[in-house]
């Protein structure tokens, strides 16, 4: 097996990485599309919307109202907001509801206006600003969808961006699952006078973030209007993002044609099926299984790191966890005794 490297340079934006090569296999343009080249209906299977949440609705309406406009049975969103918070909240559609729960593994940042309930000095402010970055412990507000026991979570950056007298603007960047009004709360507790969030915006999601582009409803509304009406599907396709950018984060791992399908059927990746791994890829990491045309087949778990899928010639490489990919994509290449494993071609 060779050990060379190559760059990956895809056709779809989201996916530019620097990959170990483990075998050469042409990939069959019979099956199977690349992303950038994907109709509507395929969009509308293996997609997401970064949506620009307004205030007011729950963010179950507002996935409903999605639902609604592009008459797609299965849509769903990654991180709830409640009514009043608005920004980035990603709708996946399709097969790429399957995707979502990738999302919660990465951080969220937030832009906030807090009150304090009366002036207090700037240097006590920093100071206490300071003793919240870091893992904090945070028990849930009586309105949560949680169970309300002391947690801990990570908070990455807390900055003041802005503070005139008693309002603060301030962003955090941290663990999925904080509860940022429950932080204003108990920054307040500790300053003393107390404190309460006047507004939230979400700006990002894992690597997902509102500086590339979010989708506001009346601009869905108005792409909807101009596939149904003018039959006209531009404006819709390029609000929609592939599904792979949700996942771009993730390690991957490139597999024959010749394994697709016996992946999709619910088999686990052995050797022989892989092409490409990233090169930093270790054992236990959430992982992404790609077609060589970089369609998302799969979300898995290795049980080998890269080294060790270099050095051998047979072994299960991971055990994929969920199926992205539809089954009847690419057609069933593997041999019958062979279909427990895929990568027997």
């Amino acid at each position: 097996m060779s050990s060379n490297h190559l760059n990956i340079s895809s056709k779809s934006s989201s996916i530019k990485e620097e990959l170990l090569i483990i075998d050469y296999e042409e990939t069959s343009e019979e099956y199977g599309i690349y992303p950038e080249k994907r109709t509507l209906d395929n969009i509308l299977d293996y997609g997401f919307i970064p949506l620009d949440k307004p205030a007011g609705p729950t963010s179950h309406e507002v996935v409903a109202w999605v639902r609604k406009m592009l008459k797609e049975d299965k849509a769903g969103h990654s991180g709830t907001l409640d009514p009043a918070v608005t920004g980035l909240l990603p709708i996946g559609l399709g097969q790429a509801t399957k995707a979502l729960s990738v999302l919660l593994l990465g951080p969220k940042e937030y832009v906030g206006l807090a009150r304090i309930h009366s002036d207090v000095d700037k240097i006590k402010l920093e100071q206490v600003f300071e003793k919240f970055r870091g893992e904090i412990f945070q028990r849930p507000p009586q309105k949560s969808a949680v169970k309300r026991q002391t947690r801990r979570r990570w908070i990455y950056e807390l900055d003041i961006l802005e503070n005139k007298r008693q309002l603060i603007l301030f962003r955090v960047l941290c663990q999925a699952g904080t509860y940022i009004r429950k932080l204003v709360y108990d920054i307040g507790e500790v300053l003393g006078p107390g404190a309460t969030m006047i507004e939230l915006r979400r700006t990002k999601v894992s690597n997902l973030k509102e500086a590339d582009g979010l989708v506001r409803m009346h601009d869905l509304y108005d792409a909807v209007y101009e596939w149904k009406e003018n039959k006209s599907e531009d404006k819709l396709i390029s609000l929609i993002q592939p599904v792979e950018k949700m996942v771009s984060s993730l390690k991957k791992i490139v597999i024959r044609d010749s394994a697709v399908s016996a992946i999709c059927h619910g088999a686990q990746l052995a050797v022989p099926g892989v092409l490409q791994v990233s090169p930093d890829l270790r054992k236990g990491d959430t992982i992404a299984l790609y077609t060589l045309k970089m369609e998302i087949v799969a979300i898995g778990e290795a049980i080998m790191s890269a080294i060790e899928i270099e050095e051998c010639k047979k072994g299960l490489v991971a055990k994929t966890r969920r199926v992205i990919m539809m089954q009847d994509t690419y057609p069933r290449l593997w041999k019958i005794k062979k279909t427990s494993d895929a990568g027997v071609a």
